[in-house]
């Protein structure tokens, strides 16, 4: 991806996930990266609950699910970003862990299964602005030559 370091080459070559903030005006910008599209997934998703909470010393309280008909590999990365601002928003949930699988099914339709291991939002340390909205402006998910890479733009 464009302005990583070589550190981050480097893990990306080896088939490591991972994922970084990215300084935008105002708002959260977010680059992840997975072997596949599935670990891209979920990197993105660690990546915008790492923007505003600080979950490392809390235990989920609960397993939601979610399921995600296919439509365009951008479209279910925003819906299932879409889905954790819902959570926060509505449900008062933080996601520490996710778990993405696509559905296997006799006729594949790329449809993803979503486990989200969350915790109260009350039961995190809060560390900056919490996320408003999914921003399709300069939004992308694709495969590269080391696996799967996205961008996008939080709302804060």
């Amino acid at each position: 991806m464009v302005g990583e370091t070589d550190d981050e080459r480097q893990a990306r070559g080896q088939g490591e996930s991972g994922h970084r903030l990215v300084p935008h005006t105002a708002d959260v910008r977010i680059e992840a990266w997975g072997t596949t599209r599935e670990c891209c997934l979920v990197e993105a998703v660690l990546a915008m609950v790492e923007s505003f909470a600080d979950v490392s010393a809390t235990r989920p309280t609960a397993m939601q699910r979610a399921q995600f008909a296919e439509v365009s590999d951008d479209d279910l990365l925003a819906a299932l970003l879409d889905e954790v601002v819902y959570r926060l928003e509505v449900h008062g949930q933080v996601p520490l862990d996710v778990e993405v699988e696509e559905v296997v099914a006799e006729e594949p339709d790329g449809s993803l299964d979503v486990r989200l291991a969350v915790a109260d939002l009350s039961d995190v340390e809060i560390t900056g602005a919490v996320p408003k909205a999914v921003s399709w402006n300069e939004l992308h998910i694709g495969p590269g030559p080391y696996g799967w890479s996205c961008a996008v733009t939080i709302d804060v």
